[in-house]
């Protein structure tokens, strides 16, 4: 994951995404990571995880196509640190794809990134 600031390159980080990587998050338990264009727009301290930025997931588009398909979008995607009991197993589960969907980093690079991120600010999720 790149953290960017005025286009240029402040952090670079190795994360986790969702068990099942390839394509756009579909629906709740598809444990992938939305793709596109959407928005951080609060942190939750007191997240199972070690702090959590919410992204936007779902948005119109995917609310929609989740109704075409009847199913529900799912939601609470989010970037966060490590489950608040495992942070020690960092270097173990950051090798793997282990999260439901969201964005997982350590919890060194969660202070980080909570320290460089205000509510509001974009997230492009690229495949």
């Amino acid at each position: 994951m790149l953290l960017m600031n005025n286009g240029n390159e402040i952090a670079r980080y190795k994360i986790s995404i969702g068990g099942n990587p390839q394509g756009h998050k579909q629906q709740e338990g598809d444990q992938r990571t939305p793709e596109g264009k959407y928005v951080l727009d609060y942190k939750k301290s007191d997240s199972a995880f070690y702090k959590a930025i919410h992204i936007s997931y779902p948005n119109k588009q995917d609310k929609a196509n989740a109704k075409k398909l009847g199913v529900s979008p799912g939601g609470f995607i989010m970037i966060h640190g490590q489950n608040n009991k495992l942070g020690w197993l960092s270097s173990i589960t950051q090798l793997f794809d282990w999260t439901d969907g969201c964005i997982a980093v350590n919890n060194a690079e969660m202070d980080e990134i909570w320290k460089a991120v205000d509510a509001g600010t974009p997230i492009i999720i690229n495949p």
